[in-house]
């Protein structure tokens, strides 16, 4: 029996985050409650950066390998990882609000972001059913809330109610899947279920497990056809908080996605070979991959919002993503984390960018994008640095994530079933993204605003962190192995 003193110390990262957050609300209704709203959003983001910082110090000091009560706790240099780019993309967030005010709940607002951390942290820390349930939904009902949290607009609201009936239901889809495979291996814990699995034939329980699985996780990354909940929270919720879910959320979600497919259903892939599909997950996330990059791709053409652009352009994405998923390798999983980081680094200086602009402007249209070049050299730089980015042109770091993606997957090819014809694909509409990244920056560089000698209110503070993501981000392109080495050596070490 572990002593619980050790059990606390290997969740210290974890309890270490849940204090700072009591912390930050005690502060924030006991001594700023008569101070201006820029002076608590500063102390209270100040007191939340402090504590996901000695968070991260406690995971990089972390040196055991443990695997506690049936996979309930899990932590190796993987988990470690991962958690540590959770940590860094929370503080990014919480920066982004410092100079907002969609809130006064300042203290309950920043409470919630670590609540949500909290749970991506277990969540990636988890190869058992029942913590993995429990984490999602510790990660998702904040988020929920978050989305609603500026009450001054209606449709912000009217979007939270959406994302949470639609989480509601993917939870009972998840909860239905799991509770099937709990039956068929007698057992929570990803490998013995995947160890079963192997013992015995695809029977139809097994396969309605596998497709309400595959649904329920579909909603938490927004693929194709589990997607409608996306677009409206994307346009509608507070900056960070939509920030917060296109990265964060996404890390977290797709890391557990690979894991549950790769580990619980190891033993029923498939396979999706050209036109040839064998009975197993691989052909149904193949298919949701494909339609999640045509749909997201072609209906963001169409946007006049830039916000819901980034919607569906995250909808494409994740299609992307999920060929990292189909493939299952050691390869896939190193380039599907490098992939999903440097994407929620672009992600969130766009939205700091948004941010800005709709200060200034009072909506997000790509119209009041025009001639921002002349406004603010500076903002327009860095959006042509992420949007270039989030299309993967190189030399910037989303270039290298989809090259080590699909590098990953043509290099599963004799295991996975032959996925030139996906990737082939992918690379096709990479290049429809483009257009549609390539029409938002003419805007900004070719069209002329009414409002030229009017530059965007560029809060200081917001404007210097939407230029770290975007040195980040030009990094990362240059200097990949900064990144992906330490991602490689955890993959390695864990042996996925």
């Amino acid at each position: 029996m572990i002593p619980y003193s050790h059990l606390l110390h290997l969740a210290m990262p974890e309890v270490i985050v849940v204090i700072t957050a009591i912390v930050a609300l005690m502060v924030d209704l006991s001594f700023l409650r008569m101070a201006t709203l820029r002076v608590r959003f500063g102390v209270t983001v100040g007191i939340a950066t402090v504590g996901c910082v000695s968070a991260i110090l406690a995971l990089a000091m972390m040196t055991e390998r443990v695997n506690l009560f049936d996979g309930m706790f899990v932590v190796n240099p993987l988990t470690q990882v991962v958690q540590i780019a959770l940590l860094v993309v929370t503080i990014l967030v919480l920066l982004l609000a410092v100079e907002t005010d969609f809130t006064e709940h300042v203290g309950e607002f920043v409470l919630l972001v670590l609540l949500a951390t909290v749970g991506m942290m277990f969540l990636v820390g988890s190869q058992n059913l029942l913590t993995s349930f429990v984490s999602l939904e510790l990660l998702s009902l904040p988020l929920y809330a978050l989305t609603g949290f500026d009450k001054r607009n209606e449709r912000s609201s009217e979007a939270a109610l959406k994302y949470f009936l639609f989480g509601g239901l993917s939870a009972a889809f998840l909860l239905f899947g799991f509770s099937l495979l709990y039956g068929f291996a007698n057992s929570t814990d990803f490998t013995q279920i995947g160890m079963a699995i192997h013992a015995g034939p695809l029977n139809p329980l097994l396969v309605v497990a596998m497709v309400t699985t595959v649904i329920g996780l579909g909603f938490k990354v927004a693929a194709v056809p589990f997607h409608f909940w996306a677009p409206d929270v994307y346009e509608t919720a507070p900056v960070p908080v939509a920030a917060l879910i296109a990265s964060g959320s996404k890390v977290a979600s797709f890391f557990v996605f690979f894991q549950i497919l790769a580990i619980a259903f190891s033993g029923s892939a498939g396979e999706a070979m050209g036109m040839h599909f064998a009975q197993g997950w691989v052909p149904i996330v193949a298919g949701v991959a494909v339609l999640s990059m045509l749909l997201g791709n072609m209906v963001a053409i169409v946007q006049s919002s830039l916000r819901r652009l980034l919607a569906y352009s995250a909808i494409a994405h994740a299609g992307y993503m999920l060929i990292a998923i189909v493939a299952h390798t050691q390869q896939s999983l190193s380039g599907l984390i490098f992939y999903v980081v440097t994407y929620s680094l672009a992600t969130i200086g766009a939205f700091g960018i948004i941010g800005i602009v709709e200060k200034g402007s009072g909506d997000d249209q790509i119209s009041s994008f025009d001639g921002l070049h002349k406004r603010s050299p500076i903002l327009s730089a860095c959006l042509l640095i992420f949007l270039l980015s989030l299309a993967g042109i190189p030399p910037l770091a989303g270039f290298f994530g989809k090259f080590y993606l699909f590098v990953g997957a043509l290099a599963a090819l004799p295991r996975a079933g032959g996925l030139l014809w996906l990737v082939a694909l992918a690379i096709a509409l990479s290049a429809v993204s483009l257009y549609y990244y390539l029409r938002v920056l003419k805007r900004v560089y070719a069209d002329v605003s009414a409002s030229d000698s009017q530059p965007p209110p560029a809060p200081p503070f917001t404007v210097a962190v939407v230029v770290v993501l975007a040195a980040a981000t030009v990094l990362l392109g240059c200097a990949p192995n900064l990144l992906l080495q330490p991602i490689l050596n955890a993959v390695g070490s864990v042996g996925h």
